[in-house]
C-alpha cells in the first residue's frame, strides 16, 4: 500500500485510469487496492476526491462497453474467450448466464461486488440484447456503488489504510511466499483439468445436411433423438428449434440425460 501511495503521488490519475479499465476489460488486476489508496491520497492532499471519482468511474464505464459491444457482435466467443482463465471453464458460461437470466438488471447492478461475474456481466447483457441506454445505466450505478465505497474507505480511514500498510510490509515475505503457493496450486489444478479432459477434444460432429436427409427418412427418424441444449435467455418457448426436437437445460444435463432413451442416436445443438 506504501508503495502503491508512492505511485499514485508520482502518476496519479493516470494510473487509477489505467488500472480501472484493465480490471472492466477483463484482466486479473484488482481495483479495490488502487482505489482505496486513492482515496487515502486523496485524503492526505495528493489528489482531488472528485477527478478520482470521475476518473475511476468513466474508465471503468469504457471497459464496460467495450465488453457489451463485443458481447452483441460476437455472442459466445468472447465470453467463452473469459472463462477460459475460471477455475471451472466447463460452468463459467452456464453459470454466469442463469444469474443474469434469473436476476437480469440486480446481477448487473451488483456484478462488481462479484468475482467473475464483474467481468462476465457486460458482454452478457451484450449478447442478450439489452439495449444499450439501459446498459449505461445500470452500469453506471453498479460502477458508481463500487468505486464511492472503496474510494470512500481509503478516504475516510486514511491513517488506518497507512497503519495497516505498516503492518502489512512486515509480512510481505509471508504473501509473496502464499502468492507462489496459490500460482503453483492453480497451474497444477489447470494441468489436472486439460489432461482430464483430453478425451472429450474430438467430439462428433454431423453437418446440417446430413442430420435433416436422416430425419427425411421414416426409419432414420424413428432412431433419432434431437436436443437443444441452449442456455438460459438464448431459449424461451417461442424461440425457433428444429422440428420435434426436445428441450435440455444444461445447467442440469446429467439429471436430463438419465431420461433419454438408450436406443436412439442423440444429436445435441445450441445456437
Amino acid at each position: 500500500m506504501n508503495e502503491l501511495l508512492s505511485l499514485l503521488s508520482r502518476y496519479g490519475y493516470l494510473l487509477i485510469l489505467a488500472n480501472l479499465f484493465l480490471e472492466s476489460v477483463g484482466l486479473p488486476i484488482p481495483a479495490a487496492p488502487i482505489l482505496i489508496a486513492a482515496g487515502a491520497a486523496a485524503a492526505f492532499g495528493s489528489l482531488k476526491i472528485l477527478n478520482v471519482l470521475m476518473i475511476a468511474l468513466a474508465a471503468c464505464m469504457l471497459g464496460d462497453l467495450l465488453l457489451f459491444l463485443a458481447g452483441r457482435y460476437t455472442g459466445w466467443a468472447i465470453l467463452g474467450f473469459l472463462c477460459r482463465l475460471s477455475v471451472n471453464p466447463e460452468t463459467c458460461i452456464l453459470r454466469s448466464a442463469e444469474s443474469f437470466y434469473k436476476r437480469g438488471r440486480l446481477t448487473l447492478v451488483f456484478s462488481k461486488f462479484l468475482p467473475g461475474i464483474n467481468t462476465m456481466a457486460p458482454p452478457m447483457s451484450g449478447s442478450m440484447n439489452m439495449r444499450l441506454a439501459e446498459f449505461l445505466g445500470l452500469d453506471f450505478l453498479a460502477a458508481s456503488l463500487y468505486i464511492s465505497l472503496f474510494a470512500g474507505l481509503g478516504f475516510f480511514f486514511s491513517h488506518l489504510v497507512s497503519a495497516i500498510a505498516d503492518g502489512i510490509a512486515s509480512l510481505r515475505h509471508v504473501f509473496y511466499w502464499s502468492l507462489l503457493l496459490g500460482l503453483v496450486v492453480y497451474s497444477i489444478y489447470r494441468l489436472r483439468n486439460y489432461w482430464k479432459g483430453r478425451l472429450y477434444r474430438n467430439v462428433a460432429r454431423v453437418s446440417v445436411q446430413d442430420l435433416a436427409a436422416k430425419l427425411a427418412s421414416s426409419e432414420g427418424a424413428a432412431k433419432t433423438l434431437v436436443a437443444d441444449t441452449r442456455s438460459h435467455g438464448y431459449y424461451d418457448r417461442g424461440a425457433m428449434r428444429i422440428r420435434g426436437s426436445v428441450r435440455l437445460d444444461p445447467n442440469a444435463i446429467f439429471e436430463e440425460m438419465s431420461q433419454l432413451p438408450k436406443e436412439k442416436e442423440i444429436y445435441l445443438y445450441c445456437t
